[in-house]
């Protein structure tokens, strides 16, 4: 891999209770990011945290607020999460109306922008967008709980979306979400993949450093 691997832990796995002692979990582990499900119990069946949770947590870490908003109005609220103090913020084409001026607002204050489907999404519908994104998230589970199995056909998706940005000169930092675990993380990796979003693979396991390691290494040594 010519791409540093990054190892992005899932707060929705975390306890809830506790999600201060959960960033320093992920920071004493070695992780540079964080990964926050946002969801709105409408674009995705389930609910969880917005931009005052957020900024609760932004002053107590240092690492990178990776926001991936699965949510029916980002183009509405994109600046909530920004004054929050997210680092990267995903956003769903499925729910966009304007994908670049989103961009360009989160290109304005310094910060990265990305861009996801859905399982079910053509690959293709990300083309018109490459020159915009800074990071592309491609679920390889349907969105809204954590937990799901690794679905198969993401690794032809990657396949796919790696040819797709060489063919158009485009190097986005490519990120995977649902199901990454040591058995799934290298399959990713081969395929372009660099950044890696897991849940229970870290948060469930018993000791999270050792876990963390684990999949750096795997992911690596393809």
């Amino acid at each position: 891999m010519s791409q540093s691997i990054i190892i992005s832990p899932s707060l929705l796995s975390a306890d809830f209770t506790k999600l201060a002692a959960a960033l320093k979990t992920a920071e004493n582990a070695g992780c540079p990011w964080i990964h926050l499900d946002v969801m709105d119990g409408h674009f995705v069946p389930n609910l969880t945290f917005g931009p005052p949770v957020i900024a609760a947590l932004r002053p107590i870490s240092n690492l990178v607020f990776d926001a991936h908003l699965m949510i029916e109005n980002p183009d509405e609220t994109i600046e909530w999460y920004l004054d929050a103090g997210c680092d990267y913020i995903t956003v769903h084409l499925e729910a966009a109306n304007d994908v670049n001026k989103m961009a360009e607002c989160v290109h304005s204050r310094g910060k990265k922008f990305g861009l996801s489907i859905k399982p079910d999404a053509c690959v293709s519908s990300l083309e018109p967008y490459l020159d915009c994104v800074d990071m592309i998230l491609i679920m390889s589970v349907y969105p809204g709980f954590s937990g799901q199995s690794f679905i198969p056909e993401t690794v032809d998706r990657l396949r796919e979306l790696k040819a797709m940005c060489e063919s158009a000169g485009r190097t986005p930092l490519i990120q995977v979400d649902g199901g990454i675990n040591p058995d799934t993380i290298g399959l990713c990796s081969a395929q372009g993949a660099a950044c890696f979003v897991a849940g229970n693979a870290f948060y469930k396991a018993d000791d999270p450093a050792a876990a963390y390691q684990d999949m750096v290494a795997r992911a690596a040594a393809v």
